[in-house]
């Protein structure tokens, strides 16, 4: 019975979660520097800020927000600052003949929880999530549709957004990519910085509505 709408939620979170964005970049990020072990939890922490959106939809509380200026504005300062953090971090990344031994042993280094909190942090405080979640909870799925199978709803899109970055982890995370990237060095480093810093300027310049 519910098929139908399942199969709509799927696609359109498809779309969503292939398009390049602060995820995307911080797991990159973290499986080409840290390693697969890194990528993974990584994902897994995106996929887990996933289901912050997906609780407070089904409770209603994502409306309050979309309609609360205030909130909406605190949501987006601390998402943006987040990223423009670590972005300026990344830019600050030094030559590569100076950090060939760092580079090596950071694959031990980055702890599986450190790792986590970088995706669950990006995806939870992410703003626009919370909009594409409202939309999604509001508009593609009838507001009829028993609170059960939403919530079945809600497990799929969590899954499938870990599974999705962990995907991403393993290309980014194999060891040809990782020493093609290491060969750029800090470049890699400052490009995903630059992308991180724009993604964080351009958050912090969404507007409501």
């Amino acid at each position: 019975m519910y098929w139908a709408e399942f199969f709509t939620v799927a696609v359109i979170h498809l779309l969503a979660v292939a398009s390049p964005g602060p995820d995307f970049a911080v797991v990159i990020k973290e499986s080409v520097t840290h390693g697969r072990r890194a990528g993974r939890f990584c994902a897994l922490g995106v996929g887990c800020g996933i289901s912050i959106h997906v609780l407070y939809s089904l409770l209603g509380i994502g409306l309050i927000v979309s309609q609360s200026v205030m909130l909406f504005n605190v949501l987006k300062w601390l998402a943006a600052a987040y990223l423009l953090y670590i972005g300026i971090r990344a830019l600050q990344a030094r030559p590569a003949e100076d950090r060939t031994a760092e580079l090596k042993a950071q694959s031990g280094e980055r702890s599986p929880r450190a790792a986590f909190v970088a995706g669950f942090v990006t995806n939870g405080l992410n703003p626009k999530v919370t909009l594409f979640f409202l939309s999604l909870f509001t508009v593609v799925i009838d507001p009829h549709t028993p609170l059960s199978i939403q919530a079945g709803y809600g497990l799929y899109l969590v899954i499938a957004t870990a599974l999705w970055f962990c995907l991403i982890a393993q290309v980014f995370s194999h060891e040809r990519v990782r020493s093609g990237f290491a060969r750029m060095g800090h470049w890699f480093d400052r490009l995903m910085g630059a992308v991180l810093v724009g993604l964080g300027v351009k958050l912090a310049f969404t507007q409501l509505g």
